[in-house]
C-alpha cells in the first residue's frame, strides 16, 4: 500500500520546511508514502527552500505562472502513484497525527472517500465568520445533495486512486472543494467523516482564504448540482 501527499505550496516560507518534515514523520505502520509538492509560482523564498530538496521520495513541480490552489491541486493529483490519496496544506492548521483515523474507512473497505471534519471535534474558532460560513456551506451542501456533510471545506480529504481519477475535476483556485464533495456524491461514492484537530492561523501568518471565496463555494455547489 502507497499513500501520495499532495501538497500545494504558494508562499509558504516560514512552514514548508516544517511541514515537510512532519509528513516525514509520520509512521504509517507498513504503509509507504509519496510526497508530491507543487509550487504556484511563490514570490517568496519558497521556491529556492524546495529546490533545495534532495530526498528521492519526495517529488517537486513548479507552476510556470500563479494558477490557484485547485489547479495545483490538480497537478499533484495527476502525478500520483499511490493506492490512496490526501491532501495537506501547508500551513500546519492541521494535525498529521489524525492520517491514521482518516485513513482507517479506507483500509477496511467502509469508504471511498474519508473527509476530515473540523466541527464533529472541538475547536476554537479565531474567525466567527469564517466558522459560520463553513457551517453554511456545509449545510447547503447537505441540503442539495441529500447527504449529511460536516464540512465541505476541510482540507483533509482522502480518496481511493480510482474515485479521485474517476472525477474529472476542472476548479484552478478555492471551488475545488465544493466541486470534489458535488462529483463524488453524484458518482454515488461513500463518504465517510471522521473528527480531525485543527488551529487556525491568522491572515498575519498568511491565511489566503477570504469571504468572498465562501460566497463562490454556494455558487459552485449550486452549479455543480445540476451540471457538470
Amino acid at each position: 500500500m502507497k499513500l501520495s501527499i499532495v501538497i500545494p505550496v504558494y508562499n509558504e516560507e516560514k512552514t514548508i520546511d516544517e511541514v515537510i518534515r512532519r509528513v516525514q514523520d509520520v509512521d504509517l505502520g507498513g504503509i509507504k508514502k509519496e510526497i508530491i509538492i507543487v509550487d504556484d509560482f511563490s514570490t517568496d523564498r519558497t521556491r529556492a527552500i524546495l529546490k533545495k530538496i534532495k530526498d528521492k521520495d519526495i517529488r517537486v513541480f513548479y507552476n510556470e505562472k500563479n494558477r490557484g490552489k485547485g489547479a495545483s491541486v490538480r497537478e499533484g493529483f495527476s502525478r500520483a502513484t499511490g493506492d490512496f490519496i490526501i491532501i495537506q496544506d501547508a500551513d500546519m492548521e492541521y494535525d498529521l497525527n489524525d492520517y491514521h483515523k482518516l485513513l482507517q474507512p479506507l483500509l477496511q473497505g467502509k469508504a471511498d472517500v474519508v473527509y476530515g471534519s473540523r466541527f464533529m471535534a472541538k475547536h476554537k474558532a479565531r474567525y466567527r465568520l469564517y466558522y459560520l460560513g463553513n457551517l453554511l456551506i456545509s449545510l447547503v451542501a447537505s441540503v442539495l445533495f441529500m447527504k449529511r456533510i460536516t464540512d465541505v471545506e476541510t482540507c483533509y480529504k482522502v480518496f481511493r486512486k480510482d474515485v479521485i481519477k474517476s472525477l474529472g475535476l476542472k476548479a484552478n483556485r478555492f471551488e475545488l472543494e465544493p466541486e470534489i464533495t458535488a462529483k463524488v456524491v453524484k458518482k454515488g461514492y461513500n463518504i465517510i467523516e471522521v473528527p480531525i484537530h485543527y488551529k487556525c492561523r491568522s491572515f498575519d501568518e498568511g491565511k489566503k482564504i477570504s469571504w468572498r471565496d465562501g460566497v463562490k463555494a454556494i455558487y459552485y455547489l449550486l452549479k455543480y448540482r445540476f451540471v457538470d
